[in-house]
């Protein structure tokens, strides 16, 4: 496998995968980059706006594995298609929040067709910065932290605390080999995986 990470003018971080097997096997690949466009170490992310472009999400159970649902975001603190601040709801008494500590599930990407497609665009209000996230996979796992616990040093010795960093890492669906109806993973002799994923940052 190959991962080729392209910073360019546009102010984008490019991440392309590719991947070849010699025998059939499940592939899922992602990265777990951090987030805080409020400036890494300062504060949580709570007071950051997020749009997740996605109709359904994956439920988990007790150990976080999605049970095979494939659950409409609409009347659950899990609805981000207009864009919600990350911590409005994120303490609800919401069976999946409890489960995560929080929000740590996969996103159904709203996607027509094959190509690049708008996952989830995030803007911080004190410093103006966002961030859109697209790609060609047709999940993305929102992590908000949760077990973060200020035992991580970071950058210029600031300490990581509980959700003071999110993740938005695009994928295929958790355990997809154990779910028929997800998409699937299997990757066979002759062929390359390949997806794209770009983080782009602005102002506003």
């Amino acid at each position: 496998m190959k991962v080729t990470y392209t910073l360019n003018d546009e102010n984008e971080l490019v991440i392309d995968y590719e991947a070849t097997s010699d025998k059939t096997t499940p592939i899922n690949l992602s990265q777990h980059s951090y987030f805080n466009l409020a400036g890494e170490g300062t504060s949580d992310i709570l007071n950051h706006e997020i749009m997740l472009n996605a109709d359904r999400f994956t439920p988990v159970d007790n150990n976080l594995i999605p049970t095979g649902e494939l659950r409409a975001v609409k009347g659950t603190p899990l609805d981000f298609t207009t864009s919600t601040k990350i911590g409005a709801r994120i303490d609800d008494n919401y069976d999946q929040l409890v489960l995560g500590h929080g929000y740590d599930h996969n996103f159904v990407i709203n996607r027509q067709g094959d190509g690049m497609a708008l996952a989830a665009r995030v803007y911080e209000p004190t410093s103006g910065r966002v961030l859109e996230v697209s790609t060609t996979q047709p999940g993305v796992q929102f992590y908000t932290g949760n077990f973060l616990d200020g035992t991580v040093t970071g950058k210029q010795g600031h300490v990581y605390k509980r959700r003071y960093a999110f993740c938005l890492e695009t994928q295929h669906f958790p355990d997809s080999p154990n779910h028929p109806e997800f998409p699937s993973t299997i990757l066979k002799p002759g062929e390359t995986f390949q997806s794209k994923t770009v983080f782009k940052f602005s102002t506003r």
